[in-house]
Order: structure tokens, then C-alpha cells, then sequence
């Protein structure tokens, strides 16, 4: 059996002081391997507070371990700003160095280890889903019974339409990005003109304007700049952020060249207008009806927008 490895390597914590394996004995503990721009540990959020808050009182402790993806999300003061802002009131460990992540010998975000009272790990289990086989390992190890939790979960935390998912995470940063479709390609660490083509085959996606495409985002160097993408989903969002100093930017998303009217995401009017503030994921597009095809075009009113990556649900 796998034990619980050290916790030392984590750069700090949040909501609690220290924790070692040695204080955890005796508890049930919940590990879970998150950070705050991804989707898919969005979607499983609402879960872990909720079992995190029904299950305190019988003995379950839970640790939430935030291995950051982007450059942003290694800024303690952009994470503690998140935690609070998602309600997460359980203890944090900042793994910025991916210690405690090569500690467990993850791979993924989110991750879910449970942990018995003598610090052996008993269940994992790895993306979303599996909500009741988690639930009911956290109730054989804590010793009860009972029904599971119910979620009314919210916004970005709202499951994924799965069968209507036909478009996959897309990286706009040189280091992962795929299908990129301005002519001439990309061209990465340079400033450079690019335009977008008349038409885009599906899950393909473009920059219009002056960029610069970085190893994780692709900076928008001056207003009016846009990027498009042709996508098959219910929503559409993007991890959006601002150079330093140019915060808020201004953004406007057309769907199919129209304002999205009632198929607007939660961080967008119906006309499309929506603003850059924090360094975060934004949801761009949620339709409400049938999918199909759709083009989807971001352009942003001022400069000093960073975009990383199109996750879709």
C-alpha cells in the first residue's frame, strides 16, 4: 500500500499552518490536486466543499494542493484572492515547485487521493466524474452512512454537456498550441502582424492584429486586436489575463459574427461585452439550445491582453 509522502516541499499554505503526514494520523484525509484556472477541477469543486464540510464533523480532513499551470497562478496573492473567491475553506498547500506533485508521483489536475487513518492511500481517482465511488470510499473510511451530497453547482462549475463536446482544450502559447491558422503560422517571441483567414475548418482558431505568441500566452500588443475560433460545443471560455499595469481590458465576443444575445457566458453581456480584471478563466459562450458549428470571435478594445488557452464544456 502507498502511503501519504511528505508534505515539506509545499512553498506555504492557506486557511491552515503546516501540515505533515505525522499531524494527519488518525484522520482520513482527502488530498486533492487542483488549480484555479482549470476547468476540470472546476467542475468537481462544488463536490469537495461539500464533502469537505459534511464530513469535517465525522473525521475527514481535506487538503487542497494548488500545482500551478500558468505564470500567474504561482502569484500567492492571485491564489489566496481565488480561494476566496470559490469558497474553498479547507487548507491549501502552495506547490509552486511541483514538489508535493512529484511527492504523490501525480499527473494530473484534478487528482483525488484518499488516505486512511493510518496515512495509507486507499482510493484515487483522476479528472471529473466518479463523484458517487468517491463519496461512498470517503464514507467506508470514515466508518458511516448515508446519502450523498447534492450539488447545485453554478457558472463554471457547471458540468460539461459531454456528448455535445466536440472541440478539445486548445493552447494558444507556442509551447502546446495545435491547429493555429493565420497564414504564415506562428512565430513565436516576435512581434508580429497576424491576420485571420476568411473561413476556419472546425477547431481551428486565429490571431488578427499585433501579437506576440510567448511559450504560454499570446500578447496582444494594441487594441482592436482579436482571435477566432471555430468550435462544437455548449460553452466556450478562455484564460484571459493583462500585462502588467494594463488591466482592465476591454473585450467584445461575437457568435457567428452577432452579439451572442441569450448564448452569452457568465463573464460576458448579451451584446458580448466583457472585461479583463483578474488573471482567471472567463466564460465566453453557453448556448442554450441545439449545437452545431460555431465561430467564435474575441476582440479585444485595448492592449495588453493575454490569452493562454480555450477550454470548452
Amino acid at each position: 500500500m502507498t502511503h501519504v509522502p511528505l508534505l515539506e516541499g509545499a512553498n506555504g499554505w492557506l486557511n491552515s499552518e503546516p501540515r505533515s503526514p505525522e499531524d494527519l494520523r488518525g484522520h482520513v484525509v482527502l488530498f486533492d490536486f487542483w488549480t484555479f484556472t482549470c476547468i476540470n477541477w472546476l467542475r468537481t469543486a462544488p463536490y469537495i466543499r461539500a464533502w469537505a464540510a459534511k464530513y469535517q464533523e465525522h473525521g475527514l480532513v481535506t487538503i487542497g494542493i494548488h500545482t500551478p499551470e500558468f505564470d500567474f497562478e504561482h502569484d500567492l496573492e492571485n491564489v489566496t484572492r481565488m480561494v476566496q473567491q470559490l469558497g474553498v475553506e479547507y487548507p491549501v498547500a502552495i506547490d509552486n515547485d511541483y514538489a508535493v506533485w512529484d511527492a504523490f508521483a501525480n499527473s494530473y489536475w484534478p487528482a483525488v487521493y484518499l488516505a486512511d487513518v493510518d496515512g495509507g492511500i486507499r482510493f484515487e481517482h483522476f479528472g471529473e466524474g466518479a463523484y458517487e465511488d468517491t463519496e461512498r470510499a470517503i464514507q467506508e473510511l470514515l466508518g458511516v452512512d448515508g446519502d450523498l451530497v447534492s450539488v447545485e453547482p453554478s457558472g463554471l462549475e457547471v458540468a460539461a454537456k459531454w456528448d455535445d463536446v466536440e472541440s478539445p482544450e486548445t493552447y494558444v502559447g507556442y509551447r502546446q498550441a495545435e491547429r493555429f491558422a493565420s497564414p504564415g503560422d506562428a512565430v513565436p517571441n516576435e512581434r508580429h502582424a497576424y491576420v485571420a483567414p476568411e473561413t476556419l475548418g472546425r477547431n481551428q482558431w486565429a490571431l488578427a492584429g499585433e501579437w506576440t505568441i510567448r511559450q504560454q500566452p499570446a500578447v496582444l500588443h494594441e487594441a482592436g486586436g482579436s482571435i477566432t475560433y471555430r468550435f462544437h460545443a455548449r460553452d466556450l471560455n478562455l484564460v484571459l489575463a493583462a500585462e502588467d499595469g494594463a488591466s482592465p481590458i476591454r473585450f467584445r465576443a461575437l457568435l457567428d459574427g452577432e452579439a451572442p444575445g441569450a448564448s452569452h457566458g457568465d463573464d460576458v453581456d448579451e451584446e458580448g461585452n466583457g472585461t479583463v480584471s483578474d488573471p482567471r478563466l472567463y466564460g465566453v459562450i453557453r448556448q442554450p439550445g441545439g449545437i452545431t458549428d460555431r465561430t467564435c470571435e474575441v476582440t479585444f478594445l485595448d492592449s495588453g491582453a493575454k490569452v493562454y488557452v480555450f477550454t470548452f464544456g
